[in-house]
């Protein structure tokens, strides 16, 4: 308890320190230039017995496909493997990729084999949205976990049926991006109207005008720059220097909450009206002790189990703590650990503030 207390009070002590200006690049994103999914299906084999059985019947058909494209006419009714097994294939396509590089990639297997480590991925085709092939995939998975023993008397480590190919694919088509010509659109990560505004203002101060602004805050989650004219035939240098602009972003006061795990994080700007908190446990406990009856000598009566209940309850005392105008974060966080409020305590107690008025700030349970 005084350990998760401590681990309260410091992370509410590091949430009062103020904000620093944060570049550009943190904040915003540049439209059309975006990760693409990729997604593909595909079969590795040299598994050693542990790929998938009989009745994943694609995986069979599968592999009988792969051998006809090679020249071997199998039918699929007459395979009996237990080295491959079927697996969907995932990899993410960074924009202004260009073929020839290279893409880690996720293999999971799909039919019931029980591990994939030591596979070797066949050749696979990584596909878009729009149902185009950008890469494609081929090499050793990497599990990083292993199962070991069989039938009551095994043990597993990790995940072993979903691996990784390290450079395991390579870009065939270039990634559909739109690079900027004459007009650039930020959007915020967390749309904000104060912090659009400063965008704005950050960018007209470094390459607007004052009777001509290059940027205008279009709404709380955009931003529209106009390239300069110096910069007309060097976009990319524009958005070099437009990323390692400094802003300091403006968020609303906010708690969040995460009570599986007793999480407690507050920022700096939220504030408490003045106001007084009594809190108290109150702790029931019920036991049950079994006594067996005997019954006497020579009688008739049989042996009997006779359960004894008893009640108890104790209350504590109630604790309380006392907020005056323009209290900070620092202080609510020294109240609550000052009268030995646990974090689950502290749960209820930033809930009931909320209901009560008295936090000045947005409750969010995680």
């Amino acid at each position: 308890m005084k350990h998760a207390l401590l681990a309260f009070s410091i992370a509410c002590l590091f949430a009062a320190t103020g904000l620093h200006a944060a570049r550009l690049k943190d904040l915003v994103d540049v439209e059309g230039v975006r990760e693409n999914q990729l997604v593909g299906y595909g079969l590795v084999v040299g598994l050693a017995g542990k790929g998938d059985s009989q009745q994943t019947v694609f995986s069979t058909q599968s592999l009988a496909n792969l051998l006809e494209r090679m020249g071997v006419s199998v039918s699929p009714t007459s395979i009996r493997v237990k080295n491959t097994a079927s697996v969907m294939v995932t990899a993410t396509l960074p924009a202004f990729a260009q073929p020839g590089q290279h893409l880690d990639t996720t293999v999971a297997a799909i039919g019931d084999a029980s591990n994939l480590q030591g596979g070797i991925l066949v050749l696979t085709s990584l596909r878009g949205a729009d149902g185009q092939v950008y890469a494609v995939a081929q090499g050793p998975v990497v599990t990083g976990g292993f199962l070991a023993g069989r039938g009551g008397a095994s043990q597993t480590v990790n995940h072993p049926t979903v691996g990784r190919a390290p450079n395991g694919a390579t870009v065939e088509r270039a990634a559909p991006s739109v690079a900027p010509k004459t007009t650039v659109r930020l959007q915020l990560r967390q749309s904000d109207f104060t912090t659009s505004t400063r965008i704005a203002e950050a960018i007209n101060q470094k390459f607007g005008a004052k009777e001509r602004p290059a940027a205008h805050a279009e709404n709380s989650g955009l931003v529209t720059v106009s390239i300069p004219a110096p910069f007309t035939a060097r976009a990319t240098e524009f958005l070099s220097e437009l990323e390692n602009l400094t802003v300091e972003a403006d968020r609303g006061a906010r708690v969040v909450i995460n009570e599986r795990t007793g999480t407690i994080v507050l920022g700096k700007d939220v504030r408490v009206t003045p106001v007084a908190i009594l809190h108290g446990n109150l702790n029931v406990e019920i036991q049950t002790n079994l006594e067996v009856a005997e019954p006497a000598p020579l009688s008739q009566g049989t042996t009997a189990v006779v359960p004894q209940t008893t009640v108890g309850a104790k209350e504590e005392k109630a604790r309380n703590i006392v907020l005056k105008q323009g209290a900070t974060v620092e202080e609510l966080c020294r109240a609550l650990a000052a009268i030995g409020s646990t974090p689950r305590d502290i749960i209820a107690i930033l809930q009931s503030l909320k209901s009560a008025g008295a936090l000045e700030a947005e409750v969010e349970v995680i």
